[in-house]
């Protein structure tokens, strides 16, 4: 039986494999600390492939560069040795619901989300630190080896802690956010799906290292957005030359999306009012034909100036008919405008375009209708959102509510609109929706309030750092110890308050399942099992920690196997002892400290596509064997494992 790694994934190692299936002759060996061979990556050899000429040198070329980012890309790349378990108490409705919060660093858990995740998030939305000098950041400090790193990442520093300050008065103002971000954002962009969005709120101090980080980790052709929104009408009294009154949306896909992609639904109270008129396909509206913007005209558009030919009532034909007007896209004055359809479009939709007569001159509009062919109603959002409910002031008050108190237990949590209208734009009706920044949880409640108005059953991630409370503020003297605290009950209050109508009671998925990012719960984590010998096994008769439960052991299996965590969870007895079983026969698990042959059978007879047992659960080499023979006799095609 092979052993399993029980660490994340080793995304180094990983690219290496890419790499070499792509360029075999770059790839090479080296020695480690420990004088044992290893794959590497020839560097030169590389750019070399990689390039149409001879490479001689370092090449000078346009790139986003700061202190220290070296560091932050093997921070990303490195493996931990950290798991996250499972926190019963703290969860709602445990064993059946479909979403996450996960308390802890949130580059452990996008770490460890990376196998069970890869590919399945359609939308990430995040509020990090806006690095305003007054707020603080994550330190990460991986200046060692991967195998320094994975010896040391089931460890907190001496102090303790995970956030510093960051003034502006430190040299590497800048660069500290940029490195702490850096990692995070390639990390999310692996659990993104093809038509993934990512969306981060910022403000002016980092929106353009934003803008470039984005570039290098998205791609500059996969920016999508950025809005202002206009947070705070009164404006910032304490800022030094302007009192700033908004904050940016950014927008980034994972790969390039198509035209509307991120259009919203339309209200069906914006229908009745803008689109006033109706025929057989249903209500719609007149948009002039013509484009609008003199910086487009006949001069740089000359395939879209064409004539049209209107008849006395209004008829539009693009043939010359005997009593029509001719109509031209030209302005009042003279210029020489376009049409914003081409004249095949124009051919193919020509039923939607009709003529009228303006100030004495006759114009072609076309006829945009409310619903489209699927049957939706869809609009673009604008690039500047200053709608009252997008206001700091409300996403306050919003938080306030729910708890009954008009104390800001949280500081200027998010409005619930302005992340469900994100949502709208990004996820799906059954989407998962990722936030590793949590803070006050405004995602999940916006996911709430998402199904609610549709129906939908999208779910949520959030992660939040166990962040404790300034010991004088509303919050902790309400009883809140931790910001992660905090969330998990905003989140409990909103799923209550949220009115999900008429839908079945049975449909509604109002909980979440709590973990917590934690050392791994195997014994000598410096020592990973791949390494270990058949011999040295006797020397690790119990390497499961003094503490950690079977339930903890099944969910580090679980990450490492790549599977979702969120499916169901079972627990059966046969003979006294216990066996697991997750989304029903996926994987199958006995981690008792005896395992016998009635229970290898057992599971062997079910046929799971894994069954995984607790190493030292056999008493000798005899009995491990014989469990592998029972399994290619009942089951071969069963992956079999031990931890």
């Amino acid at each position: 039986m092979e052993k399993l790694r029980m660490t994340s994934p080793d995304l180094t190692d990983a690219n290496i494999t890419k790499l070499a299936e792509l360029f075999p002759t770059v790839v090479t060996e080296t020695l480690d600390e420990d004088g044992k061979l290893k794959r590497a990556i020839d560097f030169d050899l590389l750019r070399q492939e990689l390039s149409d000429h001879i490479v001689e040198g370092p090449q000078e070329r346009y790139q986003l560069e700061w202190p220290g980012k070296r560091a932050a890309a093997f921070t990303a790349n490195a493996p931990i040795a950290k798991t996250l378990r499972p926190v019963r108490e703290e969860s709602v409705d445990f064993d059946t619901t479909k979403n996450l919060f996960i308390e802890g660093d949130n580059l452990d858990a996008l770490k460890l989300l990376q196998e069970s995740y890869l590919g399945k998030v359609k939308l990430i939305y995040i509020d990090p630190p806006y690095n305003t000098g007054n707020d603080f950041i994550y330190e990460d400090d991986f200046a060692e080896s991967s195998e320094e790193y994975l010896a040391r990442s089931g460890q907190r520093s001496d102090s303790g802690e995970r956030l510093v300050a960051n003034p502006e008065s430190n040299g590497r103002f800048h660069s500290d956010w940029l490195s702490m971000m850096y990692p995070r954002l390639r990390l999310s962009r692996n659990l993104l799906s093809d038509d993934g969005l990512f969306v981060a709120s910022i403000d002016e101090n980092e929106v353009s290292n934003l803008r470039a980080l984005c570039d290098e980790v998205f791609g500059a052709a996969n920016f999508v957005f950025q809005i202002a929104v206009l947070s705070n009408p009164k404006g910032r009294n304490q800022d030094k030359y302007v009192a700033r009154c908004h904050e940016y949306l950014v927008g980034y896909s994972r790969q390039r999306l198509p035209k509307g992609a991120v259009s919203v639904p339309r209200p069906t109270s914006e229908i009745e009012k803008n689109f006033r008129l109706r025929d057989d396909r249903g209500a719609y509206r007149e948009l002039e034909l013509r484009n609008t913007h003199r910086e487009f005209g006949r001069f740089n558009r000359p395939n879209l100036y064409y004539p049209f030919f209107v008849d006395a009532v209004g008829t539009v034909s693009l043939n010359e008919v005997p009593g029509s007007t001719t109509v031209l896209p030209n302005w009042d004055d003279g210029f020489e405008g376009c049409w914003t359809w081409s004249a095949a479009k124009s051919q193919e939709q020509i039923d939607e375009l009709v003529g009228k007569q303006v100030g004495g001159n006759w114009k072609v509009y076309r006829k945009a209708y409310a619903i489209g062919e699927d049957g939706v109603s869809m609009k673009q959002v604008k690039s500047l959102w200053a709608e009252r409910q997008f206001h700091t002031e409300v996403g306050q008050a919003d938080f306030g509510e729910l708890f009954g108190n008009r104390e800001k237990l949280f500081q200027a949590p998010k409005p619930v609109d302005l992340v469900r209208q994100v949502i709208m734009m990004g996820a799906a009706e059954d989407s998962i929706i990722l936030d590793f920044f949590a803070g006050s949880g405004t995602t999940a409640h916006a996911v709430l309030e998402a199904n609610a108005e549709d129906g939908g059953s999208r779910r949520f991630i959030l992660v939040q750092l166990d962040e404790e409370t300034d010991p004088l503020s509303e919050a902790a003297k309400a009883g809140y110890r931790t910001i992660s605290q905090l969330s998990r009950e905003r989140v409990r209050r909103a799923a209550q308050a949220v009115d999900f109508g008429e839908q079945a009671s049975a449909s509604i998925d109002r909980g979440f399942r709590a973990l917590r990012v934690d050392s791994t719960n195997m014994i000598d984590v410096a020592c990973s099992p791949d390494d270990l010998v058949q011999a040295s096994l006797s020397g690790f008769a119990n390497s499961v920690k003094e503490g950690r439960g079977e339930e903890d052991l099944l969910f580090q299996v679980l990450l490492e196997a790549g599977l979702e965590i969120t499916e169901p969870v079972s627990a059966e007895t046969l003979a006294g002892q216990r066996y697991w079983t997750f989304a029903g026969d996926a994987l199958m698990a006995c981690f008792a400290d005896e395992v016998t042959d009635v229970v290898v059978r057992t599971i062997a007879v079910r046929r799971p596509l894994r069954a995984v047992f607790k190493d030292s659960g056999f008493a000798n080499d005899s009995a491990r064997i014989n469990a592998e023979q029972i399994f290619r006799e009942l089951s071969p095609e069963t992956e079999v494992r031990t931890i």
